[in-house]
């Protein structure tokens, strides 16, 4: 399958959940093909989680939440004591 396909395919799958935000996964799917950083920023409850969740079950990848905090250390995230 050609990559435009993929990218399609993904779309469609995660626009079921996200409904209104195929910009928005096309950019993120952009970024993780071309294994850069994605950084989502928006208003509390506009789906943030649910598009990361969403697009790690669609693509098979493994998916974990980071929930930052003021008191939150490099230490905590990348395991390094």
């Amino acid at each position: 399958m050609q990559l435009q396909g993929v990218i399609d395919a993904a779309v469609a799958e995660v626009g079921q959940v996200l409904l209104g935000k195929d910009p928005q996964i096309r950019l993120a799917l952009c970024c993780l093909f071309a294994r850069g950083h994605l950084l989502i920023e928006d208003l509390p409850g506009m789906g943030k989680t649910t598009l990361s969740q969403a697009l790690a079950e669609v693509l098979g990848l493994s998916w974990k939440r980071v929930q930052f905090t003021s008191d939150l250390l490099p230490a905590d995230i990348l395991g390094v004591s």
